[in-house]
């Protein structure tokens, strides 16, 4: 992987292409993302680069700088978050995260990455965690066969037999049941860049993208080469 960026989900549309046919696509607010740490296998064991996305204000920068949490730090834990970024000359940000990139070794600290590092018809993968649905029934959750609708039936939206009792005598693993449903990390792979808007940052790439609006996606130049 040689290619990667951070992006914010802004939402879907779609356009029209030379020949009038159309193309739902996904608008992605990608970059500017700045380097704030290049990983070495010297210094750390391997190579990757740290990337900050969207900008956070000074006064909340005690806060988890991951922001999986947003639990203040103790112990001085904010001032060294301030030390990180300016340390590597840039602004405080909201999202950290490391990209495993081949080529980290030709990234400096601060620079900037940009839209503009993919082209049309680029394909890449990617990730960001789905929409959460709370719990939900295996129905839903599965797509399972629902009981007779008649009256008397008793039997709607009941999951159903689970197995046999006498033989195997228990429920096997990965029987889909009702359950929690969404917010989980989906990788989509192979999406086609339609359009690059280098000036705004903007990437539309066909096809959905998992996530709400404003979502946090990973965009990476796909794992999959076709032949």
């Amino acid at each position: 992987m040689k290619k990667a960026i951070l992006a914010t989900k802004v939402g879907m549309t779609q356009i029209f292409n030379e020949d009038g046919t159309l193309i739902p696509v996904t608008v992605l607010q990608a970059g500017p993302c700045v380097v704030t740490q290049v990983k070495t296998p010297e210094n750390d064991g391997y190579s990757a680069v740290q990337v900050g996305f969207v900008e956070k204000k000074d006064r909340i920068v005690n806060r988890d700088a991951s922001n999986k949490k947003e639990v203040i730090h103790r112990h001085g834990a904010g001032k060294a978050a301030q030390g990180h970024f300016k340390k590597a000359g840039t602004s405080t940000k909201k999202y950290i995260r490391e990209l495993k990139l081949e080529n980290a070794d030709e990234y400096s600290l601060g620079a900037e990455i940009k839209a503009d590092i993919f082209a049309e018809g680029d394909k890449v993968d990617v990730s960001a965690i789905s929409k959460g649905k709370g719990f939900q029934g295996a129905i839903k959750r599965f797509g399972q066969h629902r009981g007779p609708m008649k009256h008397g039936s008793k039997f709607h939206r009941h999951q159903g037999s689970n197995g046999a009792c006498s033989s195997p005598s228990r429920v096997f693993k990965g029987k889909g049941m009702p359950g929690h449903m969404g917010c989980v990390k989906v990788t989509v792979q192979n999406l086609q860049v339609v359009r690059v808007d280098a000036d705004k940052n903007l990437l539309l790439v066909k096809g959905a993208v998992p996530g709400p609006k404003q979502a946090l996606v990973t965009i990476k130049e796909t794992v999959k080469v076709e032949a």
